[in-house]
């Protein structure tokens, strides 16, 4: 009989342990990560980067206009610093609007009244202190028929850009040199509204003329010597203004400016004298008596002597529309009551 011997209690004990401990780990499985879905997600659509577009500012065309010399006169663009040499020049700076780019003037510009806080530069006549202008720094000088040549290409040769307003012949020129300076200081809308108002007022004068006879007339201009003054003929704006304001210029064979003996005066006996008057004019219409020979003219024996301030008449500008009214009620008073 075969005898099994039976292990010790604790090895059985052991043995039984690790028996479990193996069933445990044969059962035990790899862990399988099972797939997932993502969650949803909002579909991106990829878009067109926008690039800023820089907007360039279209580069001003220059400035090209005739000026009373005839040349051709260019700036960049409308002057922002303009320095006047002309006392019709600045005057009608400030008419178009543009007296805050005024920044000198010459000495005898003194209208408007505000003229006269710019800066001077001093006289015209004579030397010209161009050093005074350059200072100023201008990139416009506006000259006048007036100054000389020799002036304007004095500050030429120092770089400057010149600009010279020609003397108008007539209403509608006087128009074009307002618009003119309008465009070269950028006040152009300015300049047309004061057109457009001196345009009324001009019109108003001629419809009130129409059909009215002319009168003969003699203008003044110096007295000093009474036996040969000086006057004006065709050539010059005073003679376009007589014709305008209904009268006959007596010195219709002077041209431009020139002195009238005092027989032809007489001979040609004008019914109206008119004469220039200014803080500089001693003529007064009661001198005119008191002048050996003159009692035998019509105008005088009447008192038909009348005068008209010397900044109206003789300095080219806005002012001349002025001076058209002015002359047509002296010539005229019947058609202006």
């Amino acid at each position: 009989m075969t005898h099994i011997k039976r292990l010790p209690h604790a090895w059985r004990t052991s043995l039984l342990l690790f028996a479990l401990l193996v069933s445990a780990c044969s059962q035990a499985t790899t862990p399988v990560i099972e797939p997932t879905t993502p969650p949803p997600t909002e579909e991106i659509i990829p878009t067109q980067a926008v690039v800023p577009t820089m907007t360039q500012e279209p580069t001003p065309e220059p400035i090209l206009l005739t000026d009373g010399y005839g040349r051709e006169v260019s700036i960049p663009e409308p002057a922002k610093r303009v320095v006047s040499i002309a006392p019709s020049s600045t005057e009608i700076l400030f008419a178009v609007g543009a007296a805050a780019q005024v920044v000198g003037r010459d000495e005898l510009s003194d209208y408007p009244p505000e003229a006269m806080e710019v800066t001077s530069i001093g006289t015209t006549y004579g030397e010209l202190n161009v050093e005074a202008i350059v200072a100023l720094e201008p990139d416009l000088v506006l000259a006048a028929i007036i100054n000389s040549p020799e002036h304007v290409q004095a500050l030429e040769d120092l770089g400057l850009i010149v600009f010279v307003l020609p003397n108008p012949m007539g209403m509608d020129e006087l128009f074009e040199v307002l618009e003119m300076t309008g465009r070269l200081t950028g006040h152009e809308t300015e300049a047309e509204d004061l057109v457009d108002e001196l345009e009324v007022r001009v019109e108003t004068v001629l419809e009130t003329l129409a059909g009215a006879e002319p009168v003969p007339v003699f203008y003044e201009i110096d007295g000093t010597d009474p036996n040969a003054p000086w006057t004006t003929g065709p050539g010059t704006f005073q003679d376009v203004l007589i014709g305008l304001a209904g009268g006959e210029n007596i010195a219709s064979d002077v041209e431009f400016w020139g002195q009238l003996s005092l027989e032809e005066i007489v001979a040609r006996d004008p019914r109206v004298i008119v004469f220039s008057e200014g803080p500089y004019v001693s003529t007064t219409p009661e001198s005119f008596v008191e002048r050996p020979g003159w009692g035998e003219i019509t105008a005088v024996i009447n008192g038909d002597v009348y005068g008209i301030d010397t900044n109206w008449i003789d300095r080219p500008g806005p002012r001349y529309v002025d001076a058209l009214e002015a002359l047509a009620r002296v010539l005229h008073p019947e058609l202006f009551e």
